[in-house]
């Protein structure tokens, strides 16, 4: 898709990643007339953690008509939620449609950038050479980096062993005993999809999740036409299906007897499925519904019910050269380990290798009190750079893309705010980070997240919670409408820019 070999020595803007993020801000920069940016994507196509997970199962829990951009709605979605290939070649083709492709630098790691305060630029380092930017945007995402787990003799094992998030599919489970470690998001969508195909299959599970029913059903016919020729059905269909899913907030927020609804189907699934008692009080949760994060699935507790299925409760002590141990003493021989325990949330790997303004890296700046930013987007000490997806931008009960495309429209009205007033830096002023997040951690203090009685990766080593949003979507959007220029410290630019259309050269297309 990509056959530049050599970067341009310096843009205007430049994007990390090609999930949502990036191709969302590819899209809108060319919407505005901007020509000298650059996305740089260390994968070989668009789709972020829609490229990279393809196990068995993949599909999203939140529904179709939210998961799309707003300005770019999927009339052939094929069903109320998407499966992973479904929304892979949506953003392909939204990615095709809009033209922007030419501006992607495809196999292109993001190896390191500092910033530098005499030229007042980011000298950032990739596999392909350096480029500077006055502006860096990183929208890396919370789920790119996958985390292994901490267990003793990991490595030692003999057989095949992988990451949900990198799945090996020239290996075949077929006849293979297998153990599943851990029983998050991808785990019980993985289960169902490979009992089928194993001799036996273990699932060690540290922590019980709550689990709802899948209210999922392919679109008839009539609804897909209508889709496609009638624009303002689809609309509405993303318009109640949004507010349907706000409601869930309070639950989270105020008090959690107001998700007792959803606790009671959630019990109900296990009874439906499950028989046995002893099976039954393993995958109940102890912890309030909401506390971690909730989960859909119509076939996850059937799977566990399997004669061929063993739900392993014991902690994992230690992985021999081909077994498993548990805590007491049980060793189970297997083929092959699965693992499926998440990514790195509470810490942004990407932090390691962004150096600010005092010479610090992004990482070692949040290593006392944890990740914090102004309106989840910019940081003090570290100019001119902006986070799609930063910290407490996550969501517990909607779509990500209502988040990354409030994002979207604050850092556009940022950079536009910098041209007209030929600022050269923009950072948050320290007074305004503070006070934004000290609101925020006082409003998580009463959520189930914080209350909820569960250790989940929503808190962190400190046990700040630093990584979801604890109001309405909406209320994000409104305060991020507009860039709030009195909330931040900026320098004005040594040379001025004209006000012609020369001040706008096309730096990257003469690389191309």
């Amino acid at each position: 898709m990509d056959t530049t070999t050599t970067l341009p020595t310096h843009v205007s803007t430049l994007v990390v990643g090609a999930g949502f993020g990036g191709l969302g801000m590819a899209i809108k920069l060319t919407e505005r007339g901007e020509k000298d940016f650059l996305v740089l994507e260390r994968g070989e196509d668009v789709g972020g953690t829609w490229r990279d997970n393809t196990y068995p199962g993949a599909a999203c829990d939140v529904p179709s008509q939210l998961y799309s951009f707003s300005f770019a709605p999927n009339p052939t979605w094929s069903r109320s939620f998407s499966p992973q290939p479904e929304i892979q070649a949506y953003l392909r083709r939204v990615a095709a449609e809009a033209g922007v492709l030419d501006r992607f630098r495809f196999g292109t790691s993001f190896d390191a950038a500092r910033w530098d305060r005499d030229e007042q630029v980011w000298r950032v380092e990739t596999s392909r050479g350096p480029v500077t930017a006055d502006v860096l945007v990183t929208a890396s995402g919370g789920l790119s980096e996958p985390r292994m787990p901490d267990i003793d003799g990991i490595d030692s094992f003999l057989g095949e062993i992988f990451h949900s998030a990198r799945w090996n599919h020239d290996y075949d489970l077929a006849g293979k005993r297998v153990a599943v470690i851990g029983t998050g998001a991808s785990a019980i969508q993985i289960v169902p999809e490979v009992a089928d195909q194993v001799a036996h299959l273990d699932v060690y599970q540290r922590t019980a999740p709550w689990v709802m029913p899948r209210r999922d059903r392919a679109y008839t016919a009539l609804e897909r036409f209508g889709f496609k020729h009638l624009p303002g059905l689809q609309k509405l269909y993303r318009t109640g299906i949004y507010w349907g899913r706000e409601t869930f907030v309070p639950g989270f927020t105020v008090s959690p007897r107001l998700a007792a609804p959803a606790k009671k189907l959630a019990l109900a699934n296990i009874e439906k499925a499950i028989t046995d008692p002893r099976l039954r009080e393993q995958v109940t949760p102890t912890f309030e519904i909401g506390c971690k994060r909730i989960l859909i699935s119509n076939d996850w507790y059937p799977a566990l019910a399997r004669d061929d299925v063993d739900l392993v409760t014991d902690p994992i002590v230690k992985v021999t050269a081909g077994a498993v141990v548990t805590r007491d003493g049980v060793e189970r021989e297997v083929d092959a380990i699965i693992v499926a325990t998440g990514f790195y949330t509470t810490e942004q790997p990407i932090a390691e290798h962004i150096v600010g303004r005092d010479g610090q890296s992004l990482a070692r700046h949040w290593a006392g009190n944890g990740m914090a930013a102004y309106k989840g987007t910019t940081i003090n000490g570290f100019p001119n750079l902006f986070q799609i997806v930063g910290p407490n931008t996550g969501l517990g009960h909607s779509s990500m893309v209502f988040i990354i495309e409030s994002q979207l429209a604050y850092i556009l009205d940022a950079l536009r705010s910098m041209r007209d007033t030929d600022t050269a830096t923009v950072e948050p002023r320290p007074d305004a980070q503070r006070a934004w997040n000290d609101d925020l951690q006082r409003r998580l203090r009463r959520t189930v997240w914080n209350k909820g009685g569960c250790s989940s990766w929503y808190l962190d080593a400190h046990g700040r919670n630093t990584t979801l949003w604890p109001r309405t979507t909406f209320t994000f959007r409104r305060l991020l409408s507009t860039f709030d220029r009195d909330k931040y410290l900026t320098t004005a630019r040594a040379n001025p820019a004209r006000p012609d259309a020369d001040r706008d050269a096309d730096r990257v297309e003469q690389t191309a």
